[in-house]
């Protein structure tokens, strides 16, 4: 590969299958691929036992001291299907995600921002955060509040974007046993209207309107590629704000997937040119539900199209680990994540 990308690459490759959670219909992690893992059931038999603590009805609440945002002046667009109620439920594995309880979202039909805002002095660099759940739900503690806790920590402002799901985007479908790209990705407007308006409001939030960036994990990993590439909006603009641009000015993509299809080609829809944006890839090689040829085929086409990127792929280290620590040398990501804002500029 020419000089754009920069890898730091762990070689050894040990593929292990302890990083799978699948809990009565609450997973962090099962199968996002294109083509679905047939030994997906057999997996999840050999997984520790997670016990679930409870199942919350209602609207999910931020943390205390944070508010909710509407993400669209009405109804969001192109809700064609009614979905059941939204309802969070929270999970406990002793021997995943450091015995910590994670807490997914179900059914989100209006979507939301929240803002972390900066607790130090930065420089003004913001960043909008997609959390993981295969468009089917929201890990939104694990790869949502926590990630925003950690950026806000370090001058950053953190905007944790909550999108709907399910199905609003290409997913695996327990239906017909199949991947499906629905008509409308809803998933995706969000996304891009979610930047749109944090651009919009970049003197209210004190920003930067050049330094708005996304981080994405596994199905968010993904929104960061659609956004990175895809400027116009995927609905009929709403108002004065889909006139802003959508288009982040740095990307951060934690163990996407959805990018590698058949054959280990990148999602067709992804169409990466001089103006996608500088880029951070990083995944494990023992990843069970995205495999590396995620940001392989992603990494490959950027480099192609002379974009700047850093690619960092470990041996261990499973699937959804986000901030929580595993023992392993990628728990050390935030930190690559900071040196590689810093060295292009962001921080």
């Amino acid at each position: 590969m020419r000089n754009a990308v920069r890898f730091g690459v762990s070689l050894r490759r040990s593929l292990t299958l302890a990083g799978l959670l699948c809990v009565q219909g609450f997973a962090v992690g099962c199968s996002e691929a294109e083509t679905p893992n047939p030994d997906a059931k057999a997996l999840t038999k050999v997984t520790e036992t997670a016990s679930v603590e409870g199942r919350k009805e209602g609207v999910w609440r931020p943390p205390a001291g944070h508010q909710q945002t509407l993400l669209w002046p009405g109804a969001a667009p192109n809700m064609e299907v009614k979905f059941p109620p939204e309802y969070s439920e929270t999970a406990t594995n002793p021997k995943r995600f450091a015995g910590r309880p994670v807490t997914g979202v179900f059914n989100v039909t209006v979507p939301t921002l929240t803002v972390f805002p900066a607790k130090q002095a930065g420089n003004g660099a913001a960043m909008l955060v997609f959390p993981g759940g295969g468009f089917s739900k929201l890990a939104i503690d694990l790869e949502g509040t926590e990630v925003c806790d950690w950026l806000s920590s370090r001058g950053t402002t953190c905007v944790l974007v909550k999108y709907r799901v399910p199905k609003s985007n290409h997913h695996y479908d327990e239906d017909c046993h199949c991947a499906v790209t629905p008509k409308h990705l809803l998933a995706l407007q969000d996304a891009q209207r979610a930047i749109r308006l944090v651009r919009s409001r970049a003197s209210e939030l004190k920003i930067n309107p050049r330094k708005i960036g996304v981080i994405g994990f596994s199905a968010g990993g993904y929104l960061v590629a659609q956004t990175s590439n895809i400027f116009e909006p995927a609905y009929q603009p709403v108002d004065e704000i889909d006139k802003v641009s959508s288009r982040p000015d740095f990307a951060i993509a934690m163990f996407p997937g959805h990018l590698c299809r058949a054959g280990g080609s990148l999602d067709p829809g992804i169409k990466v040119t001089k103006m996608t944006p500088p880029t951070f890839l990083l995944q494990a090689w023992d990843d069970p539900v995205d495999p590396i040829c995620n940001s392989i085929v992603y990494a490959q086409a950027l480099d192609e199209a002379g974009v700047p990127a850093e690619v960092h792929l470990f041996a261990k280290g499973g699937h959804a680990f986000a901030m929580r620590p595993l023992g392993h040398p990628v728990e050390r990501w935030p930190t690559l994540v900071e040196d590689w804002l810093k060295d292009t500029g962001i921080l």
